[in-house]
């Protein structure tokens, strides 16, 4: 460890600024079906979310071209949600379950954004909330291999979760979630995915600071 000693480590927060805009959440949804229930869930986690001052915008999936590794990097969609992902400080991936798993649809959208662009890292550091529906009981394999795909992002995935399971019995005529246990958990995730925004989007500097890419550049500016 004798490599250690002379070495300096940022361990101390510092606040630089401290934003006064709205959070910025970016919705996600795993599914292109007219009367969408993951759309439905995505769009009643939205009124939630302005309710407690969040600015929220969603992309439209329609239209997404299949990822085919870059070939398509200058289609309109694809422009419009890096843009989104860049913009945004929080997000919120709302899939069904298909197949034991999350949506084709949702998977391809996250497989458009890339780890960097440019010198920017789109999605670390930001926040994301997980959640699924079902048309069946309820299951949490869709929001665990999510969670796995915001790790492999380098986002925050707050610890609380939500699930719908019979999606089609929990909203009424007007596509709003009825009052349920479901809606409330929905209620508790908006919340907490709000808190840990606020509490770590000034930080991001302080908390994206790593050793190995510190050491990394002194090494390059050593060897000019």
């Amino acid at each position: 460890m004798n490599f250690l000693k002379n070495e300096q480590f940022n361990l101390k927060p510092t606040v630089n600024k401290v934003s006064i805009h709205k959070p910025r959440v970016l919705i996600l949804y795993g599914s292109l079906r007219d009367r969408s229930f993951s759309r439905l869930c995505a769009e009643e986690a939205a009124r939630i979310l302005q309710v407690m001052g969040a600015e929220v915008k969603f992309f439209n999936p329609k239209g997404l071209p299949l990822f085919d590794n870059n070939d398509s990097v200058e289609h309109p969609k694809v422009i419009e949600l890096r843009e989104l992902v860049t913009w945004s400080e929080a997000q919120v991936w709302s899939s069904p379950e298909i197949h034991g798993n999350m949506s084709a649809v949702m998977k391809n959208q996250i497989d458009w954004v890339p780890l960097s662009l440019g010198a920017v890292r789109p999605t670390q550091g930001k926040t994301l909330a997980v959640m699924q529906v079902t048309g069946g009981s309820q299951s949490f394999n869709a929001i665990n291999n999510m969670r796995i795909l915001g790790r492999w992002m380098r986002m925050l995935t707050i610890p609380n979760q939500s699930s719908v399971a019979k999606a089609y019995k929990e909203f009424n005529e007007n596509d709003e979630m009825k009052v349920s246990p479901y809606r409330d958990r929905i209620v508790d995730v908006m919340e907490e995915l709000i808190r840990f925004t606020l509490l770590t989007r000034d930080q991001n500097d302080f908390l994206l600071d790593r050793y190995s890419e510190r050491r990394s550049k002194l090494e390059k500016l050593t060897a000019m």
